[in-house]
């Protein structure tokens, strides 16, 4: 099966340079999460991810992990973004952040360019969506360059719908948690109440744009939406009934 990228129909279009133009806008009072902070992040300005210019935490070929039809045989390339607009008191990344670089579109271009020559199934962007408009125009970049992995958009499915709109026909799978329904536990772990209702529209528009995962004849993920539901200890956040289908889903 040889699915091609939907954003390779986007740059032959003109209209992916289009999107990188209206998320370097965005930046001036920045408005790319859920918390609209408002920083001027073109100009440096930290908002309420913490951070200004991008920044990433690591790169690395994964090879091994929880979703094995993401890694195949062959490993996904991975990017970890440093800073996130979710302070969860639990965040695994949170350590590694101070240790993590500057980096501008055109490196993250080549990164995503090595990816592809050590045969990746697809790159994986973790925690991308405070540096969607560098993201977008890296992928810009790479695309004039050969570029054709899918796009996996690891994401704590706090989001915004705007955001996601200028993602349609860009990333191929979206790969969000599913923290909370109940949103005591959000404010009391991440920071944030409307974590449920803002996390469930997000994941309906995911849905709407990808669809059902896909699969290719290697069993690898090339396209659709898999959904994450977190576990805490004690139970704390257990509010869905995970042997009945997801509410977000119901209507």
């Amino acid at each position: 099966m040889d699915v091609e990228p939907s954003y390779l129909k986007l740059f032959r279009s003109g209209e992916l340079a289009a999107r990188v133009k209206e998320a370097y806008d965005r930046l001036t009072s920045c408005d790319l999460c859920p918390l609209r902070c408002g920083a001027n992040r073109a100009a440096g300005e930290e908002g309420a991810c913490l951070k200004g210019a991008m920044e990433i935490a690591w790169s690395m070929v994964r090879v091994r992990g929880i979703e094995p039809f993401l890694v195949g045989k062959r490993g996904a390339g991975e990017v970890t973004f440093s800073g996130c607009h979710l302070h969860c008191i639990y965040c695994v990344i949170k350590p590694y952040a101070s240790f993590g670089r500057q980096i501008n579109p055109a490196e993250l271009a080549e990164l995503m360019l090595t990816f592809q020559e050590r045969g990746c199934h697809n790159l994986q962007l973790v925690s991308p969506t405070h540096f969607v408009p560098h993201i977008l125009e890296a992928l810009e970049i790479a695309v004039s360059r050969g570029f054709r992995l899918p796009l996996v958009y690891n994401t704590s499915g706090y989001e915004s719908l705007d955001t996601l709109k200028l993602l349609e026909g860009i990333v191929d799978i979206y790969l969000p948690d599913l923290k909370y329904g109940d949103p005591e536990v959000a404010k009391r772990y991440s920071g944030v109440e409307d974590y449920p209702r803002i996390t469930q529209e997000a994941i309906r528009e995911m849905y709407r744009q990808v669809g059902d995962l896909v699969l290719d004849e290697e069993g690898v993920a090339v396209r659709g939406l898999v959904v994450r539901h977190l576990v805490l200890p004690k139970g704390v956040n257990s509010h869905f009934d995970l042997a009945q289908p997801l509410p977000i889903f119901a209507d």
